[in-house]
């Protein structure tokens, strides 16, 4: 049963229409009841699911969102076209999906630019707002609630204000709940956002909204702009997405109303959950969530420079805007060459690791990731080689599960043209040397599955350990085409994920030393007591 909200604020999604427009996203019906659930716990007010009629697969999703979705705080939306020029709205085949759809409301889009109308439509000026006229009476009779999108808005207002003008009064007069300005093209800035809303709004006495395209990089602050003129309607995409560069930022433009208007635009709790959303999401529609997305990315609210981690260790209201838990996300420590003594010790307590007062290893550690990001190292993007360097200068030793004696990799080139890789490792774990082959698609995973062999007789923790991510880059060269490698690798146990470096003369070299920390992080990950005798 869906709670009915304060209607005098509209959050609008539109990612399941809109968004899905974004090159590389393609929705199946799971993927878009999966991200309606996912809104919809996060507290929107409206849920655009697609143009039934237009698509199989959006008639599908209305049909099975009938019967599949619960939603408790959102309403359904169809999208769809006034009805065609010359016609009659209750006759019309594209109006009369909508109303199939179920969907308690439909969003129309109306063309409000005098050349599209001429030029696309192929009508009249009058026939235009004729169209828009019998649509929304139609629907309206039928019991739905309206909203208007008047596409390419501010373009057309540009060219012909008082027609413009006119098709958002039509639409308002027609009993158009919203009429929403779109910036279609995305050109616009904030400051001629504000003008053109203030001035529809004291012209038409509609209630207007705000569809903001991001070609500018504005479409959060046009938004936001539109609001400040009187709009009480934001159509928004989670994550940004949408076409060409993505539209209105969901999550940004939320926390701006709450966090810095004062709006209460969500039910209660809901922000705190926005970082999971975010990520959930990103997840479904299968792209990487961006690291630097304000408030949710992971990246929001990391801190590197040493004078900013000083600050924060006295306040960390100095250096942050508002509270990472307030979106659910966190506050981190980035080690590098850049960081103080108290970068490491913010990030000690991070880890849960106690440094105490002991400045003298505070120095060593500082020292020593200074002088190790020289030779190519990075631990801001390595977390869990780091804490293993911390642990290290705690306990005044390193955390050896194992000892590694040799390890070779062998790639044999064949006269078919195929490559064999094929690794050894010699290692002492429990008191015994262990000796283990054993062949893989490369050398890095020959050598990773040979590990995996030796180990996991003793450390059968290991078996849960997936390497998920591994990157490669070739530092500046030292001696003519000589030159130093890095390679990040990231492992998973299935419930954490976690990033290690090495550096080397040659990559099979530097991904050992990665693979190396990768395998003893997971293992005190696991609760695995090191040895002490290997």
């Amino acid at each position: 049963m869906t709670a009915v909200l304060d209607d005098s604020f509209h959050v609008f999604d539109t990612t399941l229409r809109d968004g899905a427009q974004r090159e590389g996203i393609n929705l199946t019906v799971a993927d878009k009841l999966t991200i309606a659930r996912h809104l919809d716990d996060f507290g929107v007010g409206f849920i655009e699911g697609g143009w039934p009629g237009a698509n199989p697969r959006d008639t599908e999703f209305f049909a099975r969102a009938a019967a599949e979705l619960d939603l408790r705080h959102a309403q359904l939306v169809a999208f769809g076209a006034t009805r065609r020029a010359g016609g009659n709205a209750a006759e019309d085949p594209q109006v009369r999906a909508l109303l199939e759809s179920g969907a308690p409301v439909i969003t129309l889009v109306a063309k409000s630019h005098d050349r599209h109308v001429e030029l696309a439509l192929r009508t009249t000026l009058e026939e235009n707002l004729e169209m828009v006229r019998d649509t929304v009476s139609h629907l309206r009779s039928q019991g739905r609630r309206v909203f208007v999108d008047c596409e390419h808005f501010f373009d057309g207002y540009r060219a012909n204000p008082g027609y413009a003008k006119e098709v958002v009064r039509t639409a308002h007069d027609a009993g158009a709940d919203v009429v929403v300005l779109c910036d279609t093209n995305g050109g616009m800035l904030p400051a001629q956002i504000t003008a053109v809303v203030r001035t529809v709004l004291a012209d038409t006495g509609a209630r207007l909204g705000i569809h903001a395209q991001d070609d500018t990089g504005c479409a959060v602050a046009n938004t936001l702009a539109a609001v400040d003129a009187g709009a009480s309607h934001v159509q928004c995409t989670a994550n940004g997405y949408g076409e060409r560069v993505g539209n209105a930022n969901l999550f940004p433009v939320v926390a701006a109303l709450e966090l810095k208007y004062g709006r209460k635009v969500l039910p209660a709790g809901s922000l705190a959950e926005m970082t999971r959303i975010s990520h959930a999401i990103a997840e479904v529609v299968n792209l990487t969530p961006s690291t630097h997305q304000p408030y949710v990315g992971i990246s929001a609210f990391a801190h590197k420079a040493g004078l900013h981690a000083s600050a924060i260790k006295v306040d960390p209201d100095l250096y942050q805007h508002i509270d990472p838990e307030l979106v659910g996300n966190t506050m981190r420590m980035l080690v590098s060459d850049m960081a103080g003594r108290a970068s490491v010790e913010l990030k000690g307590k991070e880890l849960g690791i106690d440094l105490g007062d002991d400045r003298e290893l505070v120095g060593r550690v500082v020292e020593r990731v200074k002088e190790r990001e020289l030779e190519g190292y990075t631990y801001e993007a390595a977390d869990a080689s780091f804490e293993l360097l911390l642990r290290e200068e705690v306990e005044g030793r390193p955390l050896h599960y194992f000892r590694v004696e040799s390890w070779r990799a062998i790639v044999e080139d064949r006269p078919d043209g195929t490559h064999a890789n094929e690794a050894t490792v010699k290692v002492w774990a429990d008191g015994q040397r262990i000796v283990a082959t054993a062949e893989g698609n490369g050398p890095v995973n020959a050598l990773d599955r040979a590990l995996r062999v030796a180990l996991e007789r003793t450390y059968p923790q290991l078996a849960k350990l997936e390497l998920v991510d591994y990157k490669v880059r070739i530092l500046e060269g030292k001696h003519g085409t000589e030159s130093i490698t890095r390679v990040l690798v990231s492992t998973s146990d299935g419930s954490c994920e976690w990033s290690t470096v090495g550096v080397g003369e040659n990559v099979i070299a530097a991904s050992w030393q990665a693979l190396e920390d990768a395998y003893a992080y997971g293992l005190l990950r696991a609760g695995v007591e090191p040895r002490r005798n290997d």
